[in-house]
């Protein structure tokens, strides 16, 4: 293991790229837009080695041809003078070598939303709105805007969920903390909503917002636009949770509802 150089290192890759190196922006550094993909490519995947023609894939594309792993030499080259022959380590195999103490934003959502749902599933609300901002905050802003890779796919659908369950825990926090925050709780939800019309959570927590609030009609108005949206696009009834839900606002046994 290369030994890792002291300073500080903060790293943004969602929304504007932000390099931060031992208390130094470099981002303006970077050797192009080629420079910001490959330091992209080595952030996401810093907890191993990575051989050349891997790198060249992650850079040029899939079509990339041996031709250009001079290309590629000279790109790692520039980065290694921006973020240092230390923090770069190797030849034939490529690995980021970074503080301990590293900030990255993208690995702070992922640990922010374990954290989150975690405080939630023990019931505690105040604890799980920080991890729960964290995670939905940062996964809201597009990683590596106006790149095209299919390595980059997968990346994108993962923090489109952690967005999502990010909003999830932010709107459980709320509703579970009551009082002042059940307004916030319904707003988290008709986003959630909006955002993925088909995940049935984003309902639930709504219909329980507007019931604390005095407002069961309106509660019930939310189930029925689910049952019926659920009947027509899927042919299925709403969730045994949701049901659970829309039966104590009718005043009965927590059993199945069934569906005209």
């Amino acid at each position: 293991m290369a030994m890792v150089e002291t300073g500080s290192a903060r790293i943004q890759l969602c929304g504007r790229i932000v390099v931060s190196l031992g208390g130094q922006r470099v981002e303006d550094a970077l050797p192009g837009a080629k420079g910001r993909l490959l330091l992209a490519y080595l952030v996401l995947n810093r907890r191993r080695r990575m051989n050349r023609d891997e790198l060249l894939t992650a850079v040029y594309g899939e079509d990339a041809s041996p031709d250009q792993r001079p290309s590629l030499s000279v790109l790692l080259s520039k980065l290694r003078s921006v973020v240092g022959s230390r923090r770069l380590a190797g030849r034939a195999e490529i690995e980021l070598v970074l503080p301990p103490d590293t900030f990255i934003d993208v690995e702070a959502a992922l640990k922010g939303l374990h954290r989150a749902e975690s405080h939630i599933a023990a019931g505690e609300w105040t604890e799980a709105w920080g991890p729960a901002g964290i995670a939905y905050h940062v996964a809201s802003r597009p990683l590596l805007q106006g790149e095209d890779r299919p390595w980059l796919d997968e990346w994108h659908r993962r923090l489109a969920d952690v967005r999502l369950r990010g909003l999830e825990c932010f709107a459980a926090a709320r509703l579970g903390l009551a009082g002042p925050t059940l307004r916030q709780a319904e707003q988290c939800a008709r986003q959630l909503i909006e955002l993925a019309p088909f995940r049935e959570t984003g309902y639930g927590i709504l219909m329980e917002a507007l019931e604390r609030r005095g407002n069961v009609a309106e509660a019930l108005l939310v189930y029925d636009r689910l049952r019926v949206m659920l009947r027509e696009e899927l042919g299925v009834s709403p969730s045994s949770a949701v049901q659970s839900v829309y039966l104590r606002l009718l005043g009965k046994p927590a059993t199945t509802a069934h569906d005209a």
